[in-house]
């Protein structure tokens, strides 16, 4: 059997061009997915763009760290910053998510939210992630495939990167990767359990934001079979919410990348298609 491969986007709706970019990569690339954060600022741009844009398969990317909530600050006040935001500090975070009761039922509260946005949009919800991981920690996990559950949610992201692959590649596995492989584990189990579809591996974690044409031609012959997704941060060009979040980020290298006819003739051995279809 022909290895599947989705080729996702991140963060749909962060700014116009960021979905500028994934509608390019969609239109004219590779990719076949994305997912959409309901409370960017260019959110309702990125509804309206993938209204147009019927093969595209939207998921929910669910944001507890650094980005914006969907409640009011008044709601979730213990999860927000002085700014009105998650904060960037993920441990910090992961601390008070798993031990503090009240940010415990903020956060539910506020990922439901997330989810009950996402329908309000009319799309189909073609998989559910979490901006930057984030629900690898066991308590965001649970929530999300809880809320996501009663959303009619049927796919997961696991974000398992394979360190032969890699190794294969001329990345070496470090610590930190070897940890991360073995905690998504627990995830994929949890997933598993409740039904939900999941991926085999995930490509992107190594080389994220600099998922260059180079190193997509050297990963496509290296490619296991399974399920994979390499998942990609394209945008048409840089902008203020771009240089404050993401400043080292190669997103147009990575639409180009996803536009490039020798990738695109590397990966034509493979089924492109999206987690609705597993």
């Amino acid at each position: 059997m022909r290895g599947r491969v989705i080729f996702s986007a991140d963060d749909f709706g962060l700014s116009e061009a960021v979905n500028e970019g994934i509608e390019r990569a969609h239109r004219d690339g590779l990719l076949t997915s994305t997912s959409l954060m309901v409370a960017g600022q260019a959110a309702g741009d990125a509804v309206r763009r993938a209204h147009t844009m019927p093969d595209l398969r939207v998921g929910l990317h669910v944001v507890a760290v650094e980005g914006s909530p969907v409640l009011p600050r008044a709601s979730i006040p213990d999860l927000l910053d002085a700014h009105g935001q998650f904060p960037s500090d993920q441990l910090r975070l992961g601390l008070r998510y798993a031990f503090l009761p009240t940010v415990r039922r903020q956060l539910r509260a506020e990922i439901a939210a997330q989810f009950d946005a996402f329908a309000a949009t009319g799309l189909t919800l073609d998989h559910a992630d979490a901006h930057k991981h984030m629900h690898l920690h066991p308590t965001v996990g649970a929530m999300i495939i809880d809320a996501g559950w009663a959303h009619g949610l049927r796919a997961l992201r696991i974000p398992a990167e394979p360190m032969d692959v890699m190794a294969a590649c001329g990345v070496p596995p470090t610590l930190a990767a070897r940890a991360m492989l073995a905690w998504t584990r627990v995830l994929r189990r949890k997933a598993r359990h409740v039904g939900l579809a999941v991926n085999d591996h995930i490509f992107g974690l190594a080389w994220t934001g600099h998922m260059t044409a180079e190193r997509l031609l050297t990963l496509a012959a290296h490619m296991p079979g399974g399920i994979s997704e390499i998942y990609f941060h394209p945008a048409a060009h840089r902008d203020a919410v771009l240089d404050r979040l993401m400043p080292d980020y190669g997103h147009e290298e990575e639409l180009a990348a996803l536009c490039n006819p020798a990738v695109r003739a590397a990966f034509e051995g493979f089924d492109r298609i999206g987690y609705g279809d597993l």
